[in-house]
């Protein structure tokens, strides 16, 4: 049983150390305003890491000061927990109204890509040199000097692959040229082989000898072209004497 007096000198001392009921207000001293919040963040900061401890919970902590300081507290990452706070969010609502929302924005995609395919077109007509008329002297010549600037790229280009092509035709020429140089060279060394051969003394010409001989018609060699020994014929002579 607690007497009045005893409640009242409980509730003084609550008020000696601090502990009373304070009214929640903005403080207007701005220096105990200061206190204060690095008092509460800190607090409030020391609450989060022992319920993402004791709890296994993910928690995180986004605070701002009134001179625009960040202070922050997060178990996993911030982002990563605002991306799931997304995610969650996302997933609670109707599934009406996200069909709905997906199919504005998948219409505004299609209007964007429609305004950008329209506009290569008009490009594309004007750089072939129509559609001409809805453009100013400004914008003309803007465009003509864009394809002064085309044509001298791809000339530029045109005479470097002539360039290149002209001095592979050259060195092919060159190429050629020894090639046939050499082919002429090894020519001449081997008629002049064949030329020796011909002329070396003691060797008999057999294509002279084939071509002085005679054959008659049946392809024998001719009698009287062999000349008769005299001396065979005299001692046959003397021999038919003596019998």
């Amino acid at each position: 049983m607690v007497f009045p007096n005893q409640s009242m000198l409980v509730s003084d001392q609550r008020k000696i150390n601090g502990r009373g009921k304070i009214e929640i207000k903005r403080i207007e001293n701005i220096t105990n305003r200061q206190v204060t919040f690095c008092k509460r963040r800190n607090g409030l900061l020391k609450k989060a890491y022992e319920l993402s401890v004791l709890c296994d919970a993910e928690v995180a902590l986004i605070v701002f000061s009134s001179r625009g300081r960040l202070y922050e507290y997060a178990n996993n990452s911030v982002k990563a927990s605002i991306e799931r706070y997304k995610k969650a969010n996302s997933d609670s609502s109707s599934a009406g109204s996200t069909s709905e929302a997906n199919a504005q924005f998948y219409q505004q995609e299609a209007a964007k890509l429609r305004v950008q395919i329209s506009n290569l077109q008009n490009h594309n007509r004007q750089m072939m040199g129509e559609a001409l008329s809805p453009m100013n002297a400004k914008e003309l010549k803007s465009l003509e000097t864009k394809l002064e600037k085309g044509i001298s790229r791809i000339r530029s280009k045109k005479n470097e692959l002539l360039f290149a092509e002209i001095e592979y035709m050259q060195k092919r020429e060159i190429d050629l040229h020894n090639n046939n140089q050499l082919l002429r060279a090894k020519i001449a060394e081997s008629e002049r082989i064949n030329h020796n051969i011909d002329v070396l003394p003691g060797v008999p010409n057999y294509e002279s000898m084939e071509s002085q001989q005679q054959f008659d018609s049946r392809g024998y060699f001719q009698v009287n072209g062999l000349q008769p020994n005299n001396q065979y014929g005299r001692q046959d002579h003397m021999s038919l004497q003596l019998t």
